[in-house]
């Protein structure tokens, strides 16, 4: 496989390389490389750091309606419908 190398960031990976701008340059790279994730590193190609484990607010944060459709909920369906909608959310990711 071969990686397209812009900035030190690879934008591309294909099998086969093909005429670029002088400004981007080909390396060899292992087939688990992707693009717009792995970066060059003193002349190594790097794999992504491991994300940081999910918080529970970051969770709900997440999966939460966003707050247009929560105060429409609201709206139409009164408190007591919007805290039901809610709580799924936080009964599915407690507080730690």
């Amino acid at each position: 496989m071969k990686a397209l190398i812009s900035g030190n960031k690879v934008i591309d990976v294909v099998e086969t390389e093909f005429e670029v701008h002088p400004s981007l340059t080909w390396m060899d790279c292992p087939d688990e490389c992707r693009a717009y994730s792995w970066t060059l590193v003193d002349g190594v190609l790097t794999a992504p750091a491991e994300p940081p484990a999910m918080t529970y607010d970051m969770a709900r944060n997440s999966e939460y309606p966003t707050i247009a459709d929560q105060l429409d909920d609201i709206y139409h369906n009164g408190i007591d419908a919007w805290k039901a909608t809610i709580k799924v959310t936080k009964d599915k990711y407690p507080k730690e």
